[in-house]
Parts: C-alpha cells; sequence; structure tokens
C-alpha cells in the first residue's frame, strides 16, 4: 500500500486534518469497538499527530505523539489503521514514523504506551517490554508498556 506519512503538531493541523483524525478515531475506538467513552480527552493540542493517507488522500493510519512531561516519557497513543487496510504492515511503518519522530524530536525513541492487551505482541516487536498487569479501561483490557530507547 503506497502511503504518505505526515506529522504535525496540534497547532498546524488544517480542520480537515483534524476532522479526517477525529472521524477515524471515533469509527474506530468508539463504534467498531463498541466503546463509548471521551475520545477528546483535552491531550490533542500538545500532541504531534502522525497520519499516514493513500494515494487518493484518504486518512488509513494515525497516532498521536504527546510529549514527555518531567520524568516521564513521551507517550504515543491512539495508534490506529483504517479496518481495510489492517494486515497490510501499515501499522508496523506507522510505529516507525513515530519513533522517528521522537528520536528527531526529544533525541530518544523512550516512550511509553498503554496498549489494548491483545496487541501485546505487536508492540514487543518493536521492542516494548510490559511494564503492569493487564486493567479495565472503559471496557477493553489494557497493559502498560515502555520502550526504553
Amino acid at each position: 500500500m503506497d502511503t504518505t506519512y505526515t506529522a504535525k503538531h496540534f497547532r498546524n493541523l488544517s480542520l480537515e486534518e483534524l476532522y479526517d483524525i477525529m472521524r477515524l478515531r471515533v469509527d474506530v475506538f468508539v463504534v467498531e469497538q463498541q466503546c463509548p467513552y471521551a475520545e477528546v480527552d483535552g491531550k490533542d493540542e500538545d500532541a504531534w499527530h502522525v497520519m499516514g493517507r493513500d494515494g487518493s488522500g484518504l486518512l488509513m493510519a494515525y497516532a498521536r505523539v504527546l510529549p514527555k512531561h518531567n520524568d516521564e516519557p513521551a507517550h504515543i497513543g491512539r495508534v490506529v489503521v483504517k479496518k481495510e487496510a489492517r494486515g497490510t504492515g501499515l501499522a508496523d511503518e506507522l510505529m516507525r514514523k513515530c519513533l522517528a519522530l521522537l528520536e528527531h524530536t526529544y533525541g530518544t525513541r523512550r516512550n511509553a504506551i498503554a496498549a489494548q492487551a491483545y496487541l501485546e505482541r505487536f508492540y514487543e516487536r518493536h521492542g516494548y517490554v510490559t511494564t503492569s498487569e493487564p486493567y479495565d479501561w472503559d471496557g477493553i483490557l489494557h497493559i502498560d508498556m515502555v520502550l526504553e530507547g
């Protein structure tokens, strides 16, 4: 799949980009996963938004990168691939783009994630280590993971 990636800080997103991001996140995290929760959580304004678009401009993959805070590492979250593009390697490519952004912006790939538990092996392939037992977050089992860099 021919995908073009861009990373923009919130303040540089166009209204169309913001709409595409919110639509993909709600379509997957709220509707598809049947998990009614506050998707708009007040953290987007501080984040970098990594977007992967296909040749026609359709948003196929997305993640946000929250900055490091005090002694806490940066955080990659809201990692999502459009349903019809799953299994194509797009999620791996998206993670590589996020890690490159971290390296470029903060000088390290060190970051933390709160992963849906069923994706533990996926994140382990990228070097993450599980740091918590599974816990319920809005009705979906999650685990905390960290990549030391």
